[in-house]
């Protein structure tokens, strides 16, 4: 069961570390998002969310081998995929670019369930 999260943990993490790619300036962004990013204040806050997705691709994938980041990592990333989820379903219309970032999420989003419940159902049989 262990392998089974740290698994779903690294997919999940593989999906958020996808966007640090964003980094390299704004034609990587214009490709993962299908956008225009000449305009600077946008690029750079575009940049930094790369960044932050780097952090928490980080933290799940590093969680996958360290279990006492387990739920720090989960929480982190349901609060990312779930709030991007949202956004995407309250806001009609986006691309097809974005609409592949919503795809990833869901994938995401089930990894992320999966390796909850295994981590609840394991936790029991750990502590006992």
């Amino acid at each position: 069961m262990d392998k089974l999260i740290s698994g779903l943990l690294i997919v999940a993490g593989i999906i958020h570390l996808l966007p640090v790619s964003g980094l390299l300036g704004a034609e990587r962004l214009a490709a993962l998002y299908g956008l225009s990013f000449s305009e600077p204040n946008l690029l750079i806050l575009m940049r930094h969310r790369a960044v932050l997705f780097g952090l928490l691709g980080a933290l799940l994938a590093s969680a996958a081998f360290r279990p006492a980041l387990q739920p720090a990592a989960m929480l982190g990333g349901m609060i990312s995929v779930l709030s991007f989820l949202l956004l995407a379903w309250l806001t009609p219309g986006y691309n097809t670019a974005l609409h592949k970032v919503v795809i990833a999420d869901w994938v995401a989003l089930v990894c992320l369930v999966l390796a909850i419940v295994l981590w609840l159902v394991r936790r029991p049989a750990a502590s006992g």
